[in-house]
C-alpha cells in the first residue's frame, strides 16, 4: 500500500510493503505517528523539522519526505492524470489509463526547471493511492513509475 500525507509545507510518503516496523518514526515523533489511530500519520500534530528528523531515522526507507515548494498536486480523474500546479500553471503530470481492474501509469513528466524537488514522486503516489483505494492493480509502464514502485 502506498500513501501520501500532505500539508501546505511538506509531503510524507509511506510504502507499507517496505515497512519493517522498527518504530523509529513512532519513538521519534509520537504525536504525529501513532499506530492505533486512523490515519496513523497526522502531520497537523507536529512541526515539519521534527517530522523530517523522525523520518530520516527510518531504516527501511518505507517513509520519505519532501518539501512542497508551493507546488500543489491534484488528481484530475476526468483527464486520467494527476497534475502539479504552481501559481495556477501545470508544471507536471502523471498520465494513466484504466483497464478493467488495473490502472496503467504510462507517462510522468515534470518541467525540467522544477526537477529534483520530489514533484514526480508526488504525482505518481497520488495516482497509485487513488488506484489502491479503488481496489485496482497498478501497472507502472512509465519508466519513472516502474523505478519508484
Amino acid at each position: 500500500m502506498h500513501r501520501l500525507y500532505e500539508t501546505e509545507e511538506i509531503t510524507v510518503f509511506w510504502d507499507s510493503d517496505r515497512c519493517r516496523h522498527a518504530k523509529m518514526c513512532v519513538t521519534g515523533c509520537p504525536e504525529v505517528f501513532e499506530f492505533g489511530r486512523r490515519p496513523w500519520i497526522d502531520l497537523s500534530r507536529g512541526e515539519a523539522s521534527k517530522i523530517w528528523q523522525a523520518i530520516s531515522r527510518c531504516p527501511s526507507g518505507a517513509l520519505s519526505i519532501t518539501y512542497n515548494h508551493d507546488v500543489r498536486v491534484e488528481l484530475d480523474e476526468e483527464n486520467s492524470r494527476s497534475i502539479a500546479l504552481l501559481d495556477g500553471e501545470i508544471i507536471g503530470e502523471c498520465d494513466y489509463s484504466d483497464q478493467g481492474d488495473s490502472r496503467n501509469i504510462y507517462h510522468t513528466e515534470v518541467m525540467p526547471e522544477y526537477g529534483g524537488k520530489g514533484i514526480a514522486k508526488r504525482l505518481v503516489y497520488k495516482v497509485v493511492e487513488a488506484a489502491e483505494r479503488a481496489k485496482k492493480t497498478v501497472i507502472p509502464s512509465c519508466s519513472y513509475a516502474a523505478k519508484l514502485l
